[in-house]
């Protein structure tokens, strides 16, 4: 039986909660330091309480110390992971490989899409040095996914399955560090690849004015997540811990119903990683909430269209063409969507911007906004990125999760015995002494609603069973929710026990080989360990690594690459021999210049399918 997990950001303890309320199996949220989103923090107290909470559905929670961490920090980063494993984090993920020749509690690790998980060798070697689960590059398609479970089965696979998607490979970017002194590898990102560039080509000649062309669609399989499953991912994860709540109820539903067709399709092959059914307000639609536009990316391999030159912000859901205009101030819409007062609309104007605006009322397809905007005219495709009413239903109380359970209540020495059994088989038993009276009328029907008054737990009861010798005894309302009340408080004991009892801590045990664990460049560039630290230097050189250079942001590289993408420019512009496409009219080396005039060249690195950008400067 193959656990299937659904794993959903936690921007704060609110969003944390909403994410397992809508059918999360687990939730990764960031402490208040060394998280790759620095402006997503919250306080150990906070982490705390959502394990608390998590944990009652036998959901997870991870915590991201997934930064580099300088000499300095060393001290600070343990006491952190210390306190995090007595507030009963189930794992944290990591990138700086110092910490490992910390002393840390026996708290298990999670190798972070930050140690840049691209191949079968540095899977199996981050196997080797204890790491739980690794959490593999965005970029990898199904067939390269497959070949790393296939090779490295020991060890569990996270990947990517919806949200933004940063075009250098995680882990080696350091294109924010150079351009603006923000690292993204200690949770700074200055959101370089969302820029605007001109491509200009070796003559000076422009190729491409002004565009987005290092900025991506959004990530989106939900229609791939049972061939995820068969190549041997078991964590699917959505990004986002920098979004809203209505953004992590809405996908989190979409998704997590999805799983359960998988499972129910599949019964004897899948199952959930947690407890609990959820029945949901809302019919979740990931069109209605903050998306650039969706690809599958590279999952079926390298594909046209993955990237959005025309705007890196949210376009949304398509609602219909502007069909004529109603005086100076309305326009119809021609389409089937419903408008409410207040949609935020947008489109691409004659300047290959996008501009939005906002609808001030609503009266069918009659829409008018405070202003007509300049640009629009008949004909024009638009969009809805803020859909009032789909808003309106996420933001109360838009889903509820419970635990079914059996509760059954039959005769014992001296008075009775309440037995209660979970969906996933956990079986509390509690026995009560009292006088037993016979009723003088049936008192069955009482019996069942109040053993089945749950509603303040977790639990709902899916039948209450009561043995024949007990039918016909009388036993006051009061006595009755006496027992519900124990019964339920065993269960949550036995619960616990069960999730401690599957939670098994692992270590990091020190035996792998450093060598022929990462990419070529590395030999070449030093800086593409990220040694921040001397323990991490330490930690590299007793691994076999005869030599390394400290990270880039301690010294600002060494001349290489500052991004290295999957994502090729050539390609997407309809110019790669190679793969049918036309041959190129300009003189390479091409370079993107941004709006200053600073200057990144590109390499077109055509035997590994890669593109690596240059700083020239």
């Amino acid at each position: 039986m193959q656990y299937l997990e659904l794993l959903a950001p936690a921007k704060n303890l609110e969003t944390g909660m909403a994410a397992i309320d809508h059918g999360a199996d687990a939730v990764y949220i960031g402490a208040d330091r060394f998280g790759a989103r620095q402006a997503a923090g919250n306080s150990v107290d906070d982490i705390r309480s959502l394990c608390d909470y998590a944990h009652r559905y036998l959901a997870h929670v991870y915590v991201t110390v997934n930064t580099i961490v300088f000499n300095s920090e060393i001290n600070d980063t343990v006491r952190l992971i210390e306190q995090l494993y007595e507030a009963g984090v189930d794992a944290v993920l990591v990138q700086d490989m110092g910490l490992l020749n910390a002393k840390l509690p026996p708290i298990t690790l999670h190798a972070s899409t930050q140690t840049d998980n691209r191949t079968v060798a540095k899977v199996k070697w981050l196997a080797g040095l204890g790491f739980k689960r690794v959490v593999l590059a965005r970029e990898l398609s199904y067939e390269e996914i497959k070949e790393i479970h296939r090779e490295v089965p020991e060890v569990e696979l996270e990947v990517f399955v919806h949200g933004a998607l940063c075009v250098s490979y995680s882990g080696v970017c350091y294109a924010s560090q150079h351009c603006f002194g923000r690292s993204a590898n200690r949770g700074e990102c200055a959101q370089f690849c969302r820029m605007k560039f001109d491509l200009v080509d070796a003559d000076g000649k422009t190729v491409v004015r002004q565009a987005h062309l290092l900025s991506l669609k959004d990530m989106a399989q939900i229609d791939n997540l049972e061939s995820l499953a068969e190549a041997g991912a078991v964590s699917f994860k959505i990004e986002g811990r920098l979004k809203d709540v209505e953004y992590v109820k809405n996908v989190t539903a979409a998704y997590s119903q999805r799983l359960d067709e998988i499972v129910s399709k599949n019964p004897d092959k899948y199952c959930r990683a947690s407890a609990g059914h959820v029945r949901y307000n809302f019919t979740p639609n990931l069109n209605k909430t903050f998306n650039r536009g969706f690809t599958d990316y590279f999952f079926n391999g390298r594909q046209p269209e993955i990237a959005s030159f025309y705007t890196p912000k949210a376009m949304g859901e398509y609602v219909g063409k502007v069909k004529d205009f109603v005086g100076r101030n309305a326009f119809r819409v021609a389409g089937t969507a419903s408008f409410a007062n207040g949609d935020g609309l947008c489109f691409i104007n004659s300047q290959r911007e996008l501009q939005g605006f906002r609808i001030n009322r609503a009266e069918g397809n009659h829409l008018y906004p405070s202003e007509i905007p300049a640009g629009l005219k008949r004909g024009t495709a638009l969009y809805r990125n803020n859909d009032m009413e789909f808003s309106r239903q996420l933001s109360g109380k838009s889903a509820e999760r419970n635990i079914d359970v059996e509760i059954s209540i039959s005769s014992a020495d001296g008075g009775y015995r309440l037995e209660m059994l979970t969906e996933n088989g956990v079986k509390a038993v509690k026995d009560f002494e009292c006088e037993r009276q016979k009723a003088s009328k049936p008192q069955e029907e009482n019996m069942r609603r109040q053993l089945s008054k749950l509603g303040n737990t977790v639990y709902q009861a899916s039948s209450v069973k009561i043995s024949a010798d007990v039918a016909g005894d009388f036993i006051p309302s009061s006595v009755l929710t006496e027992m519900r009340r124990a019964l339920t408080e065993e269960c949550d004991v036995r619960m616990e026990e069960y999730r401690k009892s599957l939670n098994v801590h692992e270590e990091y045990t020190g035996n792998a080989d450093v060598k022929g664990a990462n990419a070529p460049e590395y030999s070449k560039h030093g800086y593409l360990y990220n040694i921040a630290n001397d323990s991490a230097q330490k930690f590299y050189a007793a691994h076999g690594l005869p030599k390394s250079d400290k990270a880039f942001e301690l010294t600002g590289g060494d001349g290489g690459p500052i991004m290295q993408c999957r994502h090729c420019i050539r390609y997407s512009l309809g110019y790669c021999v190679r793969r049918g496409g036309q041959k190129p009219t300009w003189k390479e080396p091409l370079t993107l210049v941004l709006g200053d005039g600073r200057r990144f060249r590109l390499e077109f690195y055509c035997a590994e399918c890669q593109m690596n950008v240059y700083a020239e400067d």
